[in-house]
């Protein structure tokens, strides 16, 4: 399904660009990207907490109380040449830990995923993101507990 919404999506693209300019042909490629980015989000319905997006699907907040979860949640990114807000990003994260494990992953293009917080109760960073696929998740390991993020 998600490679027919990106061909349709591209097509679509192609088909408006016969009249314009080289700026509108770049905008409206990277409105397609950002389209198809979306869809690698885990959906709110299948969440363990609560997210609120801000501005685009890159800032916003996630609330989240755990007990024994074990798995992924791709909880904001997507894909752009250039966000309309800039590329620059700024996480702050506080975890209460009970047990098992819990990690902040920055996903990037192809590259690995980035260890952004594993341990720490609290965590503050700002990241200029590339232009490519960027996620933000969290993956856990039998984790109790709960976290509080906030992407501005």
């Amino acid at each position: 399904m998600k490679k027919i919404i990106s061909v349709f999506l591209i097509i679509c693209c192609l088909v408006s660009m016969t009249a314009c300019s080289k700026d509108e042909i770049v905008e409206q490629y990277n409105q397609a990207l950002q389209a198809v980015g979306d869809n690698g989000l885990t959906k709110d319905s299948d969440l363990q907490g609560k997210r609120s997006l801000g501005a685009d699907s890159y800032v916003g907040t996630y609330e989240a109380d755990y007990e024994s979860f074990s798995g992924k949640e791709i909880l904001f990114g997507g894909t752009a040449l250039e966000r309309d807000d800039g590329n620059e990003i700024k996480i702050s994260c506080n975890m209460d830990i009970t047990s098992g494990t819990l990690k902040i992953m920055l996903q990037t293009g192809a590259s690995e995923p980035e260890v952004l917080c594993n341990t720490e109760t609290s965590y503050s960073k700002t990241l200029e993101l590339p232009s490519a696929s960027n996620y933000i998740f969290v993956e856990a390991e039998n984790f109790t507990g709960s976290i509080n993020l906030t992407i501005e």
